[in-house]
């Protein structure tokens, strides 16, 4: 996953009530409509709307067409190469941490 991609996943999920609806749709085997997932928050139709196509952009989600319905569902495969791309971030980053923490202990 290159870093502007994960950036931008980072973006998508880094909204608590985001974070909420991916939890409603794992709940729901992943096939919601948006009305299913606003009468689950406490939030308008329009603000439920806006954070799904906020997931929809960023790959999180995607979104079927079901006569005038669009249902919704995770995108595991996304989301297991976020988990990846981002735990090997995170590792590359410790061991840069590292390597930085004995050069300044060489040199102190």
């Amino acid at each position: 996953m290159e870093k502007d991609d994960l950036a931008g996943m980072m973006r998508a999920l880094g909204h608590p009530v985001r974070l909420e609806i991916l939890a409603i749709l794992a709940k729901s085997a992943n096939n919601c409509c948006c009305n299913d997932v606003t009468d689950c928050l406490s939030l308008a139709q329009s603000t439920v709307s806006q954070h799904l196509k906020v997931l929809l952009d960023a790959g999180v989600i995607e979104r079927e067409a079901k006569g005038t319905r669009n249902n919704y569902r995770v995108r595991t495969d996304r989301l297991t190469a976020f988990n990846s791309a981002f735990s090997g971030y995170v590792h590359d980053l410790d061991a840069q941490t590292s390597s930085c923490d004995r050069t300044l202990e060489a040199a102190g």
